[in-house]
């Protein structure tokens, strides 16, 4: 039986436009987004060891994009920094090697997100490593895995997982909580944790207190958390009695910070875009902005008075 040329024309057509709409809607099937999503090498300058010597550490991240991950050139930096007894020398040599260097590399093509519409390619497990350096004992959080997390259009809590003394006989997983990246969040604010817990962990010098968090809230990057203390408060009545009461002042907490962005120490030669050693993020402090006084007499007869923060400002 022979097809009308219309009807083969309209097939064609139909065809046609359902792989067109196909490839807009997204660019990518489950499999290749999961394949893009996971983690590549992110090489930091933490600072010297006990002995002098220079300390840098993989702590990783999580791919943004697709195909541009060059995990063997952050490798290859590492392992030739580790070489050398500062971060001075190092980067001399590599000023020196670069001046004879004028080899081209190919152009980075076009990078898709990682993650589907309306989601991000975030850690899905962390580790907590202990360094000792010079000026003293360091925490530094390393991402071990990634996945792709829908963006939630409300702030709460969400959980996020930390491994403490890895591979000892110590080793534990907490969750140390976390605020969901909520979109479309007005200019300026963030999902930020607002009230906090804490979790004892094991350890061959007793324990360890990690603090958690317990609640999250929309506020801006330096804001204020409630923080009270107690105090005894002597009141003393018309006839002469003295009674003691306890007094509650939420003196607050200025948490945030107002970060300036990370700080490349090594760019590739031929790549100015492409940064193969970084320093740690640096940032401002969030500190007090307003206060008011709470005065009262304690206990002694004497008259106390307790500053407590109202608002928070970024200060450099």
């Amino acid at each position: 039986m022979d097809v009308p040329p219309l009807m083969l024309l309209l097939g064609l057509l139909h065809l046609t436009w359902t792989g067109v709409l196909s490839r807009h809607t997204d660019h990518r099937n489950l499999f290749t987004q999961r394949a893009c999503c996971k983690r590549q090498s992110h090489v930091v300058y933490i600072g010297q060891d006990i002995s002098g010597g220079p300390v840098s550490i993989d702590v990783g991240m999580c791919r943004p994009h697709c195909g541009g991950g060059s995990r063997s050139s952050h490798d290859a930096a590492q392992q030739e920094y580790s070489k050398y007894s500062s971060m001075l020398e190092f980067l001399k040599s590599k000023r020196i090697k670069a001046r004879g260097s004028d080899a081209p590399e190919a152009a980075a093509p076009t990078q898709l997100p990682s993650c589907g519409m309306n989601q991000a390619c975030e850690p899905t497990g962390m580790r907590v490593e202990r360094v000792l350096l010079l000026e003293g004992p360091r925490e530094v959080e390393v991402i071990e895995e990634c996945h792709c997390e829908i963006r939630l259009s409300q702030c709460f809590r969400v959980p996020a997982l930390r491994t403490y003394y890895s591979d000892t006989p110590y080793e534990a997983v907490i969750d140390v909580g976390g605020c969901s990246r909520s979109k479309g969040s007005p200019e300026g604010f963030s999902c930020v944790p607002t009230v906090f817990d804490s979790a004892l962990v094991e350890t061959p010098n007793k324990v360890d207190l990690v603090q958690t968090v317990v609640a999250c809230e929309l506020k801006e990057s330096c804001y204020r958390v409630s923080h009270v203390e107690y105090y005894y408060e002597a009141v003393y009545h018309a006839e002469g009695v003295k009674e003691e009461r306890l007094k509650e002042i939420d003196v607050g907490r200025c948490l945030g910070g107002c970060v300036t962005g990370n700080q490349c120490l090594l760019r590739s030669p031929s790549d100015p875009a492409t940064c193969q050693l970084w320093a740690e993020r640096q940032s401002s402090s969030c500190v007090p902005q307003g206060h008011e006084s709470h005065s009262f007499i304690n206990q002694h007869g004497h008259i106390r008075t307790v500053l407590s923060i109202t608002s928070c400002v970024c200060q450099s």
